[in-house]
């Protein structure tokens, strides 16, 4: 495993698995290391909003070709409709962890953009089924705002 350089990006990506059918932690670090030798991903959000990380923030992960070494990876669990074709099946505890997630790791680079895999060049996959550069524009650098306490 590489260590990761710097964090320009926070990747959001869907596992691509049917939004009725779980896909358990073990599965994902499976086909993590079968493809390419260890697990993709930073952080992975469960159907029930629960956060399980799982590579240190300071490792590089394998989930956005010719980024990996600026960026961290996060990844839902869904993505795909009962009929197998491309949406966004964020549960609303997914939402609302992958946005706590985002606040705090936004504050820890303040320099990141967050952006969905589809946006990122050359990428011709749907993941993650949703605009994430517009749906976190406010987590954005230059949109955040600040807060003070009194």
């Amino acid at each position: 495993m590489k260590p990761l350089k710097s964090v320009k990006l926070i990747v959001i990506h869907c596992v691509a698995n049917p939004c009725n059918k779980p896909f358990s932690v073990k599965n994902l670090i499976a086909c993590g290391k079968a493809k390419y030798g260890q697990c993709s991903y930073h952080y992975y959000v469960r159907y029930n909003g629960s956060i399980v990380p799982l590579l240190p923030e300071s490792v590089q992960g394998v989930h956005a070709r010719h980024y990996n070494n600026c960026s961290l990876g996060i990844v839902y669990e869904g993505g795909l409709n009962e009929k197998g074709e491309a949406k966004d099946t964020r549960t609303e505890a997914q939402k609302h962890s992958l946005y706590e997630l985002l606040k705090e790791l936004t504050a820890e680079y303040p320099e990141a953009r967050i952006i969905g895999h589809c946006e990122l060049p050359h990428v011709a996959k749907k993941c993650p089924c949703f605009p994430a550069s517009i749906e976190y524009a406010e987590l954005q650098p230059g949109n955040r705002k600040c807060i003070t306490l009194n």
